[in-house]
């Protein structure tokens, strides 16, 4: 047995387990990282997030080529251990570890540039603890049709890409989204080649207060299950929102999950569109765990 250390983070209630492995020196299995994250018999967390610099792991590499100042990755895994390319709660928790570590800093008026499988993704600092540039974003073709426990029949979805792969998909009230039962893994037809998260959305009332859109929504991420919040997904369900209610509708999004509230901002850049997400990060607490 290997003993690590760990630091264990949440964004809104979305879970992390923190290992520090600057040089690269871990070879983590996906069997290992589900131990880790497992909430009876391990740490427990929605997922894991190794703080590796990019010229220490291969997938850095195109972080690096896309801007040589990206220095740390945040390669994140799934509860079940597998890869995933972008995680919204994630990358603001790695960032404030690495400040709080001193493997970093954020001055004034500037970001930090942090590679991820999705590419690289600016941050700064903000009101509500950090906001992350989460680049360009697309709706998919097509309208899937979404099953899930509790609702009596199969609903559309929308499909929006934000760097990882999202279905959204519209509910009645706010009585229909509270009686979902997530416990089981929606099902997508036709489902995405690499799988999808799923974000179930009610308009709050009225939809536009103060010119700030306002949703609320619960989601179930794949490889891991129901979880109090999902950035990306957050930043998805504004995205969708946005585009069934017409020109008018905001830029500007407050998005209420589980785990609290998020903040979705939508601007232009050189490359088109780009979505931005705020929030809090928190660390809870450090400690060393054993590695099988």
């Amino acid at each position: 047995m290997t003993e690590i250390a760990f630091t264990k983070g949440h964004g809104t209630g979305n879970d992390f387990v923190i290992v520090a492995d600057p040089e690269g020196e871990l070879d983590l299995s996906d069997a290992q990282v589900a131990a880790l994250c497992d909430r009876r018999f391990g740490v427990g967390a929605d997922g894991l997030l190794r703080v590796v610099r990019s010229a220490r792991i291969a997938e850095g590499a195109a972080a690096l080529e896309e801007e040589p100042e990206a220095e740390w990755f945040m390669d994140y895994r799934n509860a079940d251990g597998s890869k995933a390319e972008m995680c919204g709660n994630g990358v603001r928790v790695f960032v404030h570890y690495l400040l709080e570590a001193g493997l970093a800093a954020i001055p004034a008026g500037s970001t930090l540039p942090v590679g991820t499988r999705a590419g690289v993704r600016d941050v700064m600092r903000s009101e509500s603890g950090y906001q992350v540039d989460l680049g360009r974003w697309r709706i998919e073709p097509g309208e899937p049709l979404v099953r899930a426990r509790g609702l009596s029949v199969s609903r559309p979805g929308l499909g929006i890409d934000v760097g990882n792969p999202h279905v959204v998909v519209a509910i009645a009230s706010d009585a229909e989204l509270d009686e979902l039962d997530l416990g089981g893994r929606p099902a997508i037809d036709p489902e995405p080649a690499n799988g999808a998260n799923v974000e179930f959305v009610v308009p709050r009332e009225p939809l536009v207060k103060d010119g700030v859109g306002r949703v609320r929504m619960r989601v179930f991420e794949r490889g891991v299950g129901e979880t109090l919040s999902c950035g990306t997904g957050v930043a998805a369900t504004a995205l969708a929102v946005r585009h069934w209610a017409g020109a008018q509708a905001p830029d500007h999004w407050r998005v209420d999950v589980p785990g609290g509230t998020l903040g979705v901002r939508m601007f232009p850049a050189e490359d088109g569109e780009h979505v931005a997400l705020s929030g809090p990060a928190v660390l809870v607490y450090t400690g060393t765990v054993a590695l099988a």
